[in-house]
């Protein structure tokens, strides 16, 4: 798939994995609509980018639909993500425990049903941003590993839905198979595993391979978005080293 005039939706776009993505993106001549929170960075992204960005929480079963009838984008990108207090299971509170829960798998159970509801046009493509954490948990995160494997899941279910629909649209997951630094929840998660293990966080990330800054994320999307081989509902890995990897096929 060229990007070339492609409009995509991007939610949180405006930071981290969200923002390298956009700016591979625009990069490869994509019209991109940054959907996040916060005014001011999303007035930043605007200005140096030049995309379309709109202020909404995408946790709002509303604004979902709102967002996809008025663009109706070629290409969806499900990166919004909450940072999941740290601590260890016999430290952690409910309210800390459920909050990628409450935030991530609650985003993404609207947009996906708004992505088939609507629905998006035949030949949309849907990437579901879950994490490494889906693979091999997250012990010091609370429930961010199972929230990310539920989008996961969440992904080959909308795939099984558009199939029986009829719909012509692919669901995929995308798991970044390393801990990213420059990252709100990379840096908050690197330094709390450092910290429990008396190393640095540097020290710490190195355990990873070769890094995979956000741009460079971004990129490694937008090969798979240009590749056909991969348009078929597959879920798949990025990191630094080794690129992608087929992780496992996402049919319901």
């Amino acid at each position: 798939m060229s990007l070339k005039d492609k409009h995509v939706v991007v939610t949180g776009g405006s930071r981290g994995l969200g923002l390298g993505l956009v700016e591979a993106l625009v990069a490869h001549g994509a019209k991109v609509t940054v959907v996040a929170r916060g005014a001011d960075a999303l007035e930043s992204v605007r200005a140096r980018l030049g995309v379309a960005t709109i202020s909404a929480d995408v946790t709002d079963e509303s604004a979902a639909h709102r967002i996809l009838t008025q663009v109706h984008p070629d290409i969806l990108v499900l990166n919004a993500g909450a940072k999941p207090p740290m601590g260890r299971l016999d430290q952690v509170s409910w309210a800390d425990f459920t909050v990628p829960w409450e935030h991530d798998v609650k985003a993404g159970l609207y947009w996906l049903q708004a992505a088939l509801n609507l629905p998006l046009k035949p030949g949309s493509r849907v990437l579901v941003v879950s994490s490494g954490a889906a693979v091999s948990g997250s012990p010091m995160s609370g429930g961010y590993g199972g929230a990310k494997r539920m989008l996961w899941f969440m992904a080959k279910y909308a795939n099984g839905i558009a199939a029986q629909k009829n719909l012509g649209i692919s669901f995929q997951a995308v798991a970044p198979l390393q801990m990213v630094a420059g990252t709100g929840i990379g840096d908050m998660a690197s330094s709390a595993y450092a910290s429990a293990m008396g190393i640095t966080p540097e020290a710490f990330l190195t355990r990873f391979g070769t890094p995979m800054p956000p741009r460079e994320f971004g990129e490694k999307v937008v090969s798979v978005l240009d590749d056909p081989t991969y348009a078929d509902g597959l879920a798949f890995g990025l990191n630094g080293d080794a690129g992608v990897t087929i992780l496992e096929e996402a049919a319901a």
